[in-house]
Parts: C-alpha cells; sequence; structure tokens
C-alpha cells in the first residue's frame, strides 16, 4: 500500500465514499456534568467511547471505501489498557467489513505523549511522525498524505514538506492543525488555507478545530469536528464527514450527526414572569422545547441564561441555587436520560421606570462605598488566596464565572462590583 509519490503509476479512478473524521477524545470526560448521578450519568461517562462507536457503525453501514482519523483519537496518555482495547475492538469490526483505516497523531496523542501500546489489526494504518508519507489505495485511486505529531507542541509548518499530488489519483491531505491565526485555538502546525488550497489535493482532512466546517470547495478544506461534543463550548450535532467522490471529484459532503449527548446554550426569555414560581414554569418549558426541537433523541445537556426585563429579577438573582434546583428537576421529571441542566446564568433586568423603596437607598451606598473599604478588601484577599492557590490550573486559566476570574486575578475591588448585584437581590427578594 505505501507508494512513494513519484513512482506511483497512473490509476483509473473509481466512484467511492469514505469517512472523515477527528478528535475523538476517547474515554475522555465530560466536562461540567460531574454531579449528574444514576443512568444519566452512566451515559455521560460513555459518551465519547459511544459515539466512537456509532462512527464504526455508521462507516460501515454506509459502505465507505476507508475511514480516515485525522488526530486526536485519544484525549492524552491511557490511565490503563482498556482505551486501547476499545479502540482495538472497533478497528476488528471494520476489518470483518473489509475497511481500512488512516490515522495521524495529534497534539492530545502525540507519539511522545501515549506510552503504552497494542497490537493494532493490519486493517489500521498510522501515518509517519517523522516525514509526510503517502499511502495508496490502488484499487479505487486514493493516495493519502499526512504526518503525525512526534511531539503536542508541534508548531512547524508540517503541510509544507507534503508531497506533490499523485497524478491520475485522489489525492487526500491528512492534518491535525489550527490553520494560522484560528481564533481561539493554539497554533499547532500552522499553516494557511492558500497554502493548502494550492498544494493540488482533492481533499483535505483536516483536524484540531472542533467545530465542523467546510472552509473550502473545489479543492475542499474541510474540519470535521469532534464526535462528541465535550462541554458547553461544543454546542449541536457533533460527528463526521460523509465524502462522495464520483470521477475524481467530490460530489457531496455530508455531516454525520454520531453524538450520544448534546449539547446546547437555552436562552429563556422571561419578560412576562411576574413571580419566582413564573419564571420556574418558564424555564421548565424552555428544557421541555428544547427536548423536543434540538435533542434529536439524545440526552441533552444544556446550560440555561435566563434574560430579559422582569418583576421578579431580584428573587432570580437571590435564588440561584434554587432556581437551578428546580431546573433540574423539570429536566429529570422528563424521564431517564433525557435531559440535564449544567449551569444557570441570570442576565434579567428590572422592568423599565421601577422604582425602589427609599428606604434602600442607604444601603445601596453602603454597597457602592464597599468597593472603597480597604479592610473589606484586604479581608477578601485573605480568605481568597489559599483557595485560588489550591485551584487546578486549567480551572483558574479557563474560568468561566467573572467572580472567579476575577480571584484567580486577585482583583478584590471587581469581587465586589460583582458581587453587589447578588446583595442587593437578597434585600429586595420577596418573591
Amino acid at each position: 500500500m505505501a507508494a512513494n509519490a513519484d513512482t506511483a503509476k497512473l490509476i483509473q479512478m473509481a466512484s467511492f465514499r469514505f469517512v472523515h473524521s477527528a478528535d475523538v477524545h476517547l474515554d475522555s470526560p465530560l466536562k461540567g456534568l460531574a454531579k449528574v448521578e444514576g443512568a444519566t450519568a452512566e451515559r455521560i461517562r460513555s459518551a465519547t467511547g459511544e459515539a466512537f462507536r456509532n462512527l464504526v457503525s455508521r462507516t460501515i453501514q454506509e459502505e465507505a471505501a476507508f475511514l480516515v482519523i485525522s488526530g486526536d483519537l485519544y484525549d492524552g496518555d491511557w490511565r490503563d489498557y482498556q482505551t486501547g482495547l476499545r479502540f482495538v475492538g472497533q478497528m476488528g469490526r471494520l476489518r470483518q467489513a473489509g475497511i481500512p483505516a488512516f490515522l495521524i497523531y495529534g497534539n492530545h496523542d502525540a507519539q511522545s505523549t501515549i506510552t503504552r501500546s497494542l497490537r493494532l489489526p493490519d486493517n489500521v494504518n498510522v501515518l509517519s511522525t517523522r516525514t509526510p508519507e503517502t499511502l495508496l489505495l490502488e484499487k479505487i485511486g486514493v493516495a493519502l498524505h499526512g504526518q503525525g505529531f512526534r511531539t503536542r507542541d508541534v508548531r512547524d509548518n508540517l503541510a509544507k514538506s507534503y508531497p506533490p499530488p499523485v497524478r491520475g489519483a485522489f489525492n487526500i491531505g491528512l492534518l491535525h492543525t489550527g490553520l494560522a491565526g484560528a481564533e481561539d485555538h493554539a497554533p499547532y502546525a500552522p499553516c494557511t488555507l492558500p497554502e493548502l488550497r494550492d498544494k493540488g489535493y482533492d481533499y483535505w482532512a483536516l483536524g484540531h478545530i472542533h467545530k465542523p466546517q467546510v472552509l473550502h470547495e473545489r479543492p475542499h478544506v474541510v474540519y470535521s469536528g469532534n464526535v462528541q461534543g465535550r462541554h458547553i463550548r461544543e454546542t449541536g450535532p457533533r460527528g463526521a464527514m460523509l465524502v462522495t467522490v464520483e470521477d475524481g471529484a467530490v460530489r457531496a459532503v455530508e455531516h454525520m450527526a454520531l453524538d450520544v449527548v448534546r449539547w446546547e446554550l437555552l436562552r429563556c426569555a422571561v419578560d412576562d414572569c411576574e413571580t419566582l414560581a413564573d419564571v420556574h414554569s418558564e424555564v421548565r418549558a424552555c428544557v421541555e422545547r428544547a427536548v423536543g426541537e434540538q435533542a434529536d433523541g439524545r440526552l441533552l445537556a444544556c446550560r440555561i441564561e435566563v434574560t430579559g426585563r422582569t418583576a421578579a429579577h431580584h428573587a432570580v438573582l437571590a435564588a440561584r441555587e434554587e432556581l437551578l434546583a428546580q431546573a433540574r428537576a423539570s429536566a429529570l421529571g422528563l424521564g431517564e436520560e433525557t435531559a440535564w441542566v449544567e449551569k444557570i446564568a441570570a442576565s434579567t433586568r428590572l422592568p423599565r421606570g421601577k422604582k425602589l423603596d427609599p428606604s434602600l437607598v442607604e444601603a445601596m451606598g453602603s454597597l457602592e462605598d464597599a468597593r472603597s473599604d480597604e479592610g473589606l478588601i484586604a479581608e477578601l484577599r485573605s480568605r481568597l488566596q489559599t483557595f485560588v492557590a489550591r485551584l487546578p490550573h486549567e480551572v483558574r486559566d479557563s474560568a468561566e464565572s467573572p467572580l472567579l476570574a476575577s480571584a484567580a486575578a486577585a482583583d478584590m475591588e471587581a469581587i465586589v462590583e460583582l458581587a453587589r448585584p447578588y446583595a442587593l437581590a437578597r434585600l429586595l427578594d420577596d418573591r
């Protein structure tokens, strides 16, 4: 199967389909759902493994000619051999169906990162991490080019050294890359879209960016996205790309949803709510709608943002714990493995023209003065310093809560400012 592009013979190309996947992160946990219990918890724990099984099942079902995995099959070094055994088992299913798999290592499963290994079935082809490698599927006229990561932090432009296309073949480039200047992503194996477009390949099977997207057509430059969303920043359907090739050209690229847990951010408008009970009812209705319209039969993991101008504004701020508990109860009430609420965020405001009781003006003044209270600031710093120091660095570095982010940055004045609305809400809470 291996060949040198310079010596490859002219190949008669056939029509075929293949599956492009990446960023499986096999056996990695979903984030933000640590408190889930029961059957729902088991579904969440096994989500990435089940999504990978779905990937193999669809590859077989679609009678694909081959499967491509463009890096980050694993999330890091195996905790034990079970992760590797799960992969081998699924590749055995592909082998029985006569389907080969081609994969490259990415930053999470770089060659130097994975210390354990198992013998892989002979239908699994791992491309070199030393230099770009070309593999040929002569029966259908396909040339696959790629290079995996030897170490986690690859900052060289790997694509620059990829070989020229094999004449007479359908050329596919496997590359794990953040591209140059990709927002919110480390610049692993950086390159540019024009550089890939001008390489002469027919399809670039990219990995690393978890959002599925077609960056260019003819030639096609495609991120398949990850097979399973792992946290609230990875919402919507997740899976792989089914690519149809006819007469040496891409005819269709179809995203196949393979996820078993669907993440969604639900914005729940409560403008018409007068009381906290009204808010609870609206949140429940919001979850029910999302299960019917967005989950597509999967377990829905959601974060709810309560928005709007409502007379219940202060009650919402003062009862955040109750609001979350009621939302989770509503989700559980829909049935086992149906929905789970990860978090409630509130960005409500009072209705326009709402007047505050004059007796609260003095209390509000005290809250305003707290920002410049040196004694209070010093006490906060003392109390929070030990707490922040014990947090894992990844929690400190990626804190979503403004309060936690301010604590990690030792910005005590900002903490006082952020706490003012909640203190005021407690004073005004009449529900």
